[in-house]
């Protein structure tokens, strides 16, 4: 029997040695199963395109099926909290079921950014687990009570950070100002549907805010599935769980990371649709797929979307065992977002007359696509950072 030390010894060296696995487990693939025959059954695309016409974008029922019936807002929250206790490998396969559907549903925003800037803050927290603040539902410190929340799906939470802050970015923070908050945060994706925001504020701290203490204003969005809106904080009072500048990086990468798990779904399901419309349609007797230059293209695009699940599998691996996540993340966003743009792209222009209607779904990949290359920082910034992690920037 190994000794202790021997033991942490081996531990350490299996860390650091242990090649990078970015197979799918089976329990991945029987989580991807469910989600996507859920998908198929609650989210058609006429019915996503319907919702964005309407006043309610985001479809509650879907989610309510998503994290009550199935528990997937608690994937990374653990298990004596009321989560799944898994992974970001798990996380990032609903996501790419999720960018397959464009689903109007906020879970990068509340499963993923909010629960992150939770968990930093717990990480973060003194012996005992209090923060320097307030004591929340049951005695329990105010950021666990609401990771239990998010995770059961009773809450929607939302980072109260413009969408397309790249981790590591300077955020914009809320005045406190006699034991109040004040401000004008725009650019907050899913504000509308939150049911508590995680505000920064210019003293460092990190505050749980209720939405009915804030005016939230719809802003223009190109991705109607993820709808923008500017938080205004008037006197508004909230709770402190701990320091903003951790939880928010945290938070911002978690985003950064995954976020290429759901281009890398999109990317996909754009492929896969125009390949099986240029089999299907005919000119001069023929197939269009048939076709040399269309095929070309077809090909440089699949071995695109290849190298896409490659850096988003590695950047969700990352993620989930701490190894080089920084980097991973920055080389998947620097590689997702060009491809999820070109595939959407493709998919318009190779649909003929009926990919530009509105009727087609095709313009709600297209969307996501443009709105995702600027989320969490464009692929240039992300490139940026690439090369002084690397230590190669240009001269």
């Amino acid at each position: 029997m190994s000794t202790p030390s021997t033991t942490g010894t081996a531990a350490a060296a299996r860390t650091t040695s242990v090649p990078l696995d970015l197979l799918y487990s089976e329990e991945e693939d029987a989580l991807r199963a469910a989600v996507r025959d859920l998908l198929t059954d609650h989210c058609d695309p006429a019915g996503v395109i319907a919702r964005t016409e309407s006043d309610t974008p985001h479809d509650l029922a879907l989610w309510k099926s998503l994290t009550e019936g199935m528990g997937l807002a608690g994937l990374l929250v653990p298990e004596e909290l009321g989560g799944q206790g898994a992974t970001h490998r798990e996380a990032a396969v609903v996501l790419e079921e999720l960018g397959r559907a464009v689903a109007p549903v906020p879970y990068l925003t509340s499963a993923v950014v909010a629960t992150e800037a939770l968990l930093a803050v717990r990480t973060g927290a003194p012996p005992g687990g209090r923060t320097d603040a307030v004591v929340g539902t049951g005695g329990l410190p105010a950021a666990d009570a609401l990771l239990g929340e998010l995770a059961s799906g009773r809450r929607v939470g939302a980072l109260a950070v413009g969408l397309h802050i790249a981790p590591g970015g300077a955020v914009r923070t809320a005045r406190v100002e006699n034991g109040t908050l004040h401000g004008e945060l725009t650019g907050v994706a899913d504000a509308a549907v939150a049911d508590v925001l995680l505000v920064p504020a210019d003293d460092g701290g990190l505050y749980a805010v209720e939405p009915g203490a804030v005016t939230v204003t719809p802003q223009v969005s190109l991705d109607l599935t993820r709808p923008l809106a500017t938080v205004t904080l008037d006197g508004a009072p909230g709770r402190r769980l701990g320091d903003a500048v951790p939880a928010v990086r945290r938070a911002l990468r978690a985003g950064a990371g995954l976020l290429a798990s759901e281009q890398l779904g999109l990317a996909e399901w754009t492929l896969t649709e125009t390949a099986r419309y240029l089999k299907e349609r005919t000119q001069f007797n023929r197939p269009v797929g048939g076709f040399q230059a269309l095929k070309h293209r077809l090909a440089q695009l699949w071995l695109d979307v290849v190298g896409l699940r490659a850096a988003a599998r590695a950047a969700a691996d990352a993620l989930a065992t701490g190894r080089d996540a920084d980097l991973a993340v920055a080389v998947a966003q620097a590689y997702a977002a060009p491809v999820a743009v070109r595939a959407a792209e493709e998919a318009v222009q190779l649909h003929g007359g009926i990919g530009m209607t509105w009727e087609h779904p095709a313009h709600l990949y297209l969307k996501r696509a443009k709105a995702d290359s600027i989320a969490h920082g464009t692929s240039g910034a992300h490139r940026a950072a690439l090369a002084e992690l690397a230590d190669l920037q240009a001269p």
